[in-house]
Formats: structure tokens, C-alpha cells, sequence
């Protein structure tokens, strides 16, 4: 007899990296992509048989890269999507696969568990200085005379990337808003497994009332600790390619982190050890959903299950955990004292034991602070709203109705 699904448990939000989509090496093929994900999934189906409630979201540059590449090559026969719709599309895409991949090991295993992809808009905010600096590469490489000619005749931000050629670039902005937060949360209350919030989201902005889309890329993690923090998740597990997070990395001295404390981390970020285009902003997601008071894990795809039950990955915990005497507060894993709170050497001295490292500071924060429960009610972040050329009197009520023409005509020129 199959299990029943399960409404209540602990929650766990999982970020999965892109190896676990396309690998290196691999040209993007739909068997390739099928193949990995299902392997992918098949662990994640392991959480839902152990209780937990999983929301997961995962990455999409390659796919938008490829899509963009073909707007590129067939402009002349067919007219190009922008790239917040390319966003959506591909959410379409990795979302189908896995959750086709998930209900078919969820079947296996006798789990009647319903999943649903929900294509997600997170809200930036206009004025985000990242729209100032464009600088994440997207898309195919073009000649300097032909990165030359989109800058004049489209208004497009080009730079030139390693040699290699020049490639559009586009703003990173701060995720502000789940826009379909709600949504994601009566499904979860539900006993739903939900895939959301892909490649971080498509990027909106909110004009007197009314979204519409905008040329950017929202980096996936910190788009999975809002939406861990939002729906009061337990635990954020944020998957790569490495089994644990490491300072000193690539080095002799390099040591792997264990459980490490949110001042211990800081003081780590501080010191330069986790690059701005890799762990960086992994570690910092983590951070901002441990100040909620949620535990984060850093782990490598392969160890899902042992990440969860406390044996594997790196554990990052409010300060004020450290030597209690309880477990794990999130993952209800291996207490504190089985687990060193130091990196673990990885053949050299530990990380701790540094003489260059910065004290930490105590964490902002420390303790546990409240977390929005999963049944608070619908309160919307109040910064301010984004203004749209071509928007109604900031005097008028309701919503804006904007013009699609002139909506689509973003990116440096519409945004900045």
C-alpha cells in the first residue's frame, strides 16, 4: 500500500547547483540533462521518505545561455524572446524533467506525494546599484565589431570576457520578493514537493501595483535563503560539487569545514576565502538564512542524506549553538559535541588554527531569532517600488498598465 503523503514534518529548501543539470563536458543535450537530473532526483526522493518536506530550486544558466544563443542564430526567421521570458522558459524546461523524474521514483518507492513546478517571479528593486554596474555574462560571444553595434544600436552593456570574445552582460540585483510566495506556501502546507524559484527566479520589478519583467539574473542561492526564510524552513541545503566548503582552498593548507558558527564564517568571507563567482555567494546565502534562525548546509550532491542527518557537508550554525547540549536544532542531527566546530584539516593544519585569520566577531543576530511561521499571512516587503518610463501618474490608483512595447525595451537602457 502506498504511503500517504505527509502535511506536516520538517521543512527543507534544496538548492541544487548546476552539475547537477549539465556537466562539464556535456553539450546540453535533452538525454544528457534527463539523465543527470534523474540521478539528481532520486536522492532528493530519499528526504521525502525520511519525513521531510522538500521545496527545491535550482539553477539555470546553461539553458538560458543555450536559449539565447538560439534567439541569436535564428533572429532573421523567428523574433527573439527577451531574456526574462527566456528565464521562465527554461524554468518550463528543467521543471518538467524533474518533476517527471521525481513522481517516477516517488512511484517506485510507493510515495504518493504530488509535485508541481510553479514558474516564479521575484521582485528586484529598480534601484539596486547592481543595475549601475552590469556584470554578469550571458549569452554567446560575439566579434568587437559586433559587440560594438549592439552597444550603439541596441543599448546593450558588452564586455569583453577572457579572450574569448565579447558577451552581453546584465545586472545582478538583490531578490526582494517571492512574488508567488503564498502559492509555494499552501502547496507545501499541502504535502506538495514543489520545484520554484529557478535560476534564482524571473526577475520583476513593481510599478504603482503592476509587474513586468526585466533584463537581469538573480544568483540562486540568495533567491533560496529569501525563500527558505519566508516559508520558516527548517533547514537550507544549498548542493554543489564539493563535498564541504574549504578556506585555504586549492592550497596546501586547504581545510574543510565542518560546523561552523555564523561569526566563524563571516570572519572566513572576510578574510577572502570563498571567490565572488563560486562559494562566495553560496556562504552568504547561508549566512542570511542562519541570521533567521534556520541552520544552513553546504554538501556535495552525492551525500543529500547524510548532509540532512548531521555526517556530511558543512554545518552553519547561530552562534549560540555552539555547546549546547542539545542536537541540531534544524536537521535534529548529530549533537554539537560529536562535530567539531573547527575546519577540519584536510591534510594540513585547520583552518582555525590560522595566525592570519581575523577574530570573529559575534554574530549579528546571535541566538535564534523569530522566523515568519508557514501560516503568517500575506505582509509584502515595503521597499520602494520601481517607476517604469511610459507609467501612470505615481498619483493613480490600482494598477499600471503598461505598454508591451515599451516594456521591452529593458536591460541598461530601461533599468538603470
Amino acid at each position: 500500500m502506498a504511503a500517504t503523503r505527509k502535511k506536516n514534518g520538517k521543512t527543507v529548501v534544496v538548492a541544487l547547483g548546476g552539475n547537477a543539470i549539465l556537466q562539464p563536458g556535456q553539450v546540453g543535450t535533452f538525454e544528457e540533462q534527463l539523465f543527470n537530473i534523474d540521478g539528481a532526483m532520486r536522492r532528493i526522493v530519499a528526504l521525502v521518505e525520511e519525513g521531510w518536506r522538500v521545496v527545491l530550486t535550482h539553477g539555470n544558466g546553461p539553458q538560458v545561455g543555450n536559449l539565447l544563443i538560439q534567439n541569436a542564430l535564428a533572429a532573421k526567421t523567428v523574433a527573439p524572446m527577451p531574456m526574462d521570458v527566456c528565464g521562465a522558459m527554461s524554468q518550463g524546461e528543467i521543471g518538467y524533467m524533474a518533476a517527471q523524474s521525481l513522481a517516477n521514483h516517488l512511484k517506485k518507492r510507493k510515495l504518493e506525494v504530488p509535485v508541481v513546478t510553479l514558474v516564479t517571479q521575484v521582485r528586484v528593486d529598480a534601484k539596486d546599484k547592481a543595475f549601475a554596474a552590469p556584470s554578469k555574462p550571458v549569452g554567446p560571444f560575439y566579434s568587437e565589431a559586433e559587440a560594438k553595434k549592439m552597444m550603439l544600436e541596441e543599448g546593450l552593456a558588452m564586455r569583453e570576457d577572457a579572450g574569448r570574445g565579447w558577451r552581453r552582460v546584465v545586472p545582478s540585483p538583490e531578490p526582494k520578493e517571492i512574488v508567488e510566495l503564498e502559492a509555494v506556501r499552501d502547496l507545501v502546507g499541502g504535502g506538495l514537493l514543489v520545484i520554484c524559484s529557478g535560476g534564482g527566479g524571473v526577475p520583476v520589478v513593481r510599478s504603482h501595483g503592476a509587474l513586468s519583467g526585466i533584463d537581469a539574473v538573480i544568483d540562486k542561492d540568495l533567491a533560496a535563503a529569501l525563500l527558505a526564510t519566508e516559508l520558516g524552513a527548517d533547514a537550507l541545503l544549498i548542493l554543489t560539487d564539493v563535498p564541504r566548503a574549504y578556506v585555504h582552498y586549492g592550497t596546501p593548507e586547504q581545510s574543510a569545514l565542518d560546523t561552523v558558527t555564523a561569526s566563524q564564517m563571516r570572519a572566513y568571507a572576510a578574510a577572502g576565502h570563498f571567490k565572488a563567482g563560486s562559494m562566495g555567494p553560496k556562504v552568504e546565502a547561508c549566512l542570511r538564512f542562519v541570521d533567521a534562525g534556520g541552520e544552513s548546509i553546504i554538501a556535495s550532491l552525492t551525500e543529500v542524506g547524510p548532509a540532512l542527518a548531521g555526517t556530511a557537508g558543512t554545518h552553519i550554525v547561530p552562534d549560540a549553538k555552539t555547546g549546547s547540549a542539545g542536537g541540531r536544532g534544524a536537521t535534529g542531527a548529530t549533537p554539537p559535541g560529536k562535530r567539531t566546530s573547527r575546519a577540519k584539516p584536510a591534510g594540513a593544519k585547520p583552518a582555525s588554527a590560522a595566525p592570519s585569520e581575523p577574530k570573529p566577531a559575534r554574530a549579528r543576530g546571535a541566538g535564534k531569532p523569530a522566523r515568519r511561521p508557514a501560516g503568517a499571512g500575506k505582509a509584502r516587503p515595503t521597499d520602494a517600488r520601481a517607476t517604469r518610463p511610459g507609467s501612470s501618474s505615481p498619483d493613480a490608483a490600482g494598477a499600471d498598465v503598461i505598454d508591451i512595447g515599451e516594456a521591452r525595451k529593458r536591460a541598461s537602457g530601461g533599468a538603470s
